[in-house]
């Protein structure tokens, strides 16, 4: 199967990128010396002839990785001599997907790659299908942290990315009779060509226990000290043009140096390797199942490990260069993005006064200076709180520091507001009860100096309600940041005819400066372009129907309506409102089989959290009822109902740019921000949806009138939450009740009778939090107003482009430029080329 890709855009001066990349004569490809042969025949050890797409694939990666290797050395030494101040972003996820093509986008290489690949008869695709997905994430957080990396190299800002190095993502979703089944996500089962071990700059961390072997598991030993090594494995990561190519570090564990070598002689070999396991383990998967006990404290020790680690690295590289521990916050930016790193405020505290032997107020005035917090969530539950006897365990100096942090705080507290002991309880870093527990959030806020949401209703709601109290507190410290996507890889890469359109008509300055997007506006009201720009979006959709027939032996429609709905499955993200939606428009097909309604297929892709039940039978009733339309005559060829296994980046990018509809409907108020709204925006996909996140937003730069919006706001969820009753709108909505006594009546589900009577419970029985069924008939509403103006394919491009013309905002260099002006004061630090 072929792919366009962004591999044949674009003629730079080949000479000039030689020069710059300080690689030389030295050929790519074509004689025995070139970079590519050579890798085939020293690493693979195979002949040309006899490689396979894996060899060719890695070949080709690892002669990437040579051009670009002088420049990364370089960039890292004007760092050195320069001394600028440093981004240090720490996050337990970074969603990278695939490289390769990213990687000589961004390096400019299209057309020396092109070539290669034309006279080397390579199947494009087969090369890229090679490489898996980096499983270093999980959703939209490690999305984010990656397209920051980015757009930080992009902008020649002087930043490094700390990470941990999974050797397994969070898992490989398969469907199995319409249910999700997980399976090992072992991505580094072939050895990755981007990474670069430093074993020379490992990192001990040490902890006051130790773990053993017990039942299959490991079990923390109190009081037996153990330690462990940070061993730092470093990614590139390059910026548009590859003037700055930046590192993002990922730390696997390690036993320091550990065999028991007369347990071995006596024959207890697993015995003689505990410690060994014990470490390897702790980095052997993203997010180990925290439904568990065991499952927890594993995800606690991950977190003390990614933070120590990365502090000491960036201790290390703050030493080499200054003596004076008060520049710290002049030279050392620290980012926490979302509460995973929060122990980073103890942590750097117990370095200040333990090892450089600060007083506690400079230790504080420098450490809150350099730390600064990213709040991703509006929901209780995933703001972190880590039982207090842990800590006492794994960390007793860490947590003796964090109550003197409470004591000095608390006692502030009590002096600005006097008598008000419900507040002092409420922002406590330590919750009172039987088990006493770590509130990660309040550590986060009180530690650092700014705290920062990540679109403005999420930041307002913040300051209103979730962080209020810290707010009224500190109200200097909470600021806005609406996320963006990098246009490089959301834009230019996975959608390349778009981006060509968009370049002939206003220039190739949006790559960079998405804000020029805005000149599109003028060519809404082109006829020429809009006939253009249905051209394109028709090929995309038609390209992905090969992958998709490629990747399952399915069958398309292209001239389908694709609407769609990609993200992690969880109740507020209404994936059940979208499914109930469409058994409304099934119920309407066959009560009406002659009613006026153009083609749909709906998409579904996301995985659902191993324990979360609810999510997983939401999975399972998609698929159901995409089994029952399909098997319908009524509604063949009018409706279909697809849900896309092991969602990941890289089918994010070849649904994205085929897609017509956007699906953004989570409950008002509890979206932080979202970001594959502005994939889908910036892609030519029409947005419906509630006032939620950044959708709101995107609403605002494209006009809500090119919109489709629906549903209660956040204040009327907030307002109505005392008295709503969802059986009122069963009662009096014949479409709601026929559609849920269609789903609960085992329509679509014949040969397991009563499997979804527990989504029946969520919406009635136990009131519909996440207010399904209050916002159902507006959904349906706006779904006639998205039909009714597809009828007019001049009216949808105008609309389309508008939106298109309407996402230059939601870039991430926009958001980067704001966090370096704003909160980290880093300054870009240009790579000169070598001389």
């Amino acid at each position: 199967m072929s792919r366009k890709t962004a591999i044949a855009q674009g003629v730079p001066d080949l000479a000039a990128l030689a020069t710059q990349y300080g690689c030389g004569p030295v050929r790519f490809a074509g004689t025995d010396e070139a970079l590519y042969e050579r890798h085939l025949l020293f690493d693979s050890g195979v002949d040309l002839a006899a490689a396979t797409a894996r060899d060719r694939f890695e070949a080709l990666a690892r002669s990437v990785r040579d051009i670009l290797s002088q420049r990364w050395l370089l960039t890292e030494k004007t760092y050195e001599q320069q001394n600028p101040k440093r981004l240090y972003y720490l996050s337990m996820e970074f969603l990278i997907g695939r490289s390769l093509e990213n990687n000589v986008t961004n390096l400019l290489l299209a057309p020396l790659a092109k070539k290669v690949i034309e006279e080397k008869k390579l199947n494009l695709f087969e090369i890229m299908e090679q490489e898996p997905d980096a499983g270093l994430g999980n959703g939209g957080l490690g999305r984010l942290a990656a397209c920051f990396m980015e757009s930080a190299a992009t902008l020649q800002l002087p930043a490094m990315g700390y990470g941990l190095r999974y050797e397994y993502g969070i898992f490989r979703q398969l469907l199995q009779n319409g249910w999700q089944q997980e399976m090992p996500d072992n991505w580094l089962g072939s050895p990755d060509p981007w990474e670069v071990a430093r074993p020379n700059e490992k990192v001990e961390v040490s902890l006051a226990c130790s773990f053993e072997l017990s039942g299959g598991s490991l079990r923390p030993v109190p009081g037996r000290p153990s330690s462990l090594t940070g061993v730092p494995f470093d990614r590139p990561v390059i910026g548009y043009g590859g003037s700055t190519i930046n590192t993002l570090r990922l730390w696997a564990a390690a036993a320091p140096g550990y065999f028991n070598f007369e347990e071995f002689s006596q024959g207890d070999f697993v015995e003689a390797l505990t410690q060994t396991l014990t470490a390897e383990t702790l980095t052997r998967v993203l997010y180990p199942d925290d439904s568990t006990f065991i499952g927890q404290g594993l995800r606690l020790v991950q977190e003390y490990f990614l933070v120590a680690c990365s502090l000491a690295d960036a201790v290390r590289r703050f030493q080499r260069g200054n003596s004076d521990w008060r520049l710290f916050p002049e030279k050392a930016a620290i980012q926490m993005n979302d509460t995973h790193p929060a122990l980073a405020v103890p942590e750097l505290m117990r370095i200040l006064v333990d090892q450089a032997h600060l007083g506690w107020d400079e230790a504080w005035n420098i450490t809150q200076n350099t730390l600064a917090y990213t709040n991703h969530t509006l929901l209780a539950e995933a703001l972190e709180k880590w039982p207090l006897a842990w800590l006492e365990d794994m960390l007793p100096r860490q947590l003796e520091i964090i109550y003197e942090i409470n004591r000095r705080f608390l006692s502030d507290v009590r002096l600005r507001f006097p008598g008000d002991e419900g507040r002092i309880q409420r922002v406590s870093l330590i919750e009172e009860g039987a088990g006493k527990k770590v509130r990660m959030a309040n550590l986060a806020v009180v530690g650092s100096h700014s705290t920062n949401g990540v679109a403005a209703i999420h930041s307002d709601l913040l300051r209103k309600t979730t962080l209020r109290d810290f707010a009224e507190i500190f109200p200097e410290r909470f600021n806005n940041k609406t996320n963006g996507v990098t246009p490089r890889r959301w834009l230019l890469l996975c959608n390349p005819e778009l981006s060509r359109l968009i370049t002939d008509a206003i220039g190739d300055g949006w790559i960079t400066d998405l804000s020029q997007l805005s000149k599109l506006k003028a060519f809404a009201e082109d006829s020429g372009f809009r006939d253009d720009f249905r051209k394109s979006k028709r090929n995309a959709k038609r390209q992905f129907c090969e992958w998709f027939r490629w990747s399952t032996g399915q069958v398309l429609d292209a001239d389908a309506i694709f609407d769609c709905q990609v993200k992690r499955i969880h109740e507020y993200k209404r994936q059940l409102l979208n499914a109930l939606r469409i058994v409304v428009l099934y119920n309407r097909l066959r009560e009406s089989p002659d009613l006026d309604m153009h083609p749909r297929t709906f998409f579904f892709a996301g995985k659902a959290a191993p324990a979360y039940r609810f999510a997983k039978l939401v999975i399972k009733f998609i698929n159901n009822l995409a089994v029952t339309i399909d098997s319908d005559p009524a509604v063949r060829g009018r409706l279909k109902v697809v849900f896309l296994p092991e969602y990941c980046v890289s089918l994010a990018e070849h649904i994205i740019p085929a897609s017509d509809v956007s699906n953004q409907i989570s409950t008002a108020g509890y979206e932080a921000s979202g970001t594959s709204n502005m994939k889908f925006m910036m892609n030519g996909a029409m947005t419906i949806g509630t006032r939620d996140g950044a959708t709101i937003e995107m609403a605002a730069e494209a006009g809500e009138e090119n919109f489709f919006l629906f549903g209660l706001t956040a204040e009327q969820v907030s307002e109505s939450r005392s008295w709503y009753n969802p059986h009122w709108h069963y009662e009096h909505e014949p479409e709601t009740r026929e559609a849920l006594d269609l789903m609960c009546s085992d329509y679509f589900s014949r040969n397991e009778p009563g499997v979804f009577a527990p989504l029946r419970d969520v919406l009635l029985t136990h009131g519909d939090y996440y207010m399904h069924l209050a916002d159902l008939q507006s959904y349906l509403g706006a779904d006639v107003r998205l039909r009714a103006l597809h009828a007019d394919c001049e009216a949808w491009a105008r609309k389309a482009i508008l939106n298109v013309a309407g996402s230059g905002k939601f870039s991430s260099d926009r958001t980067i430029a704001e966090y370096a002006a704003d909160i980290w004061n880093v300054q870009p630090c240009p790579v000169p080329n070598k001389p």
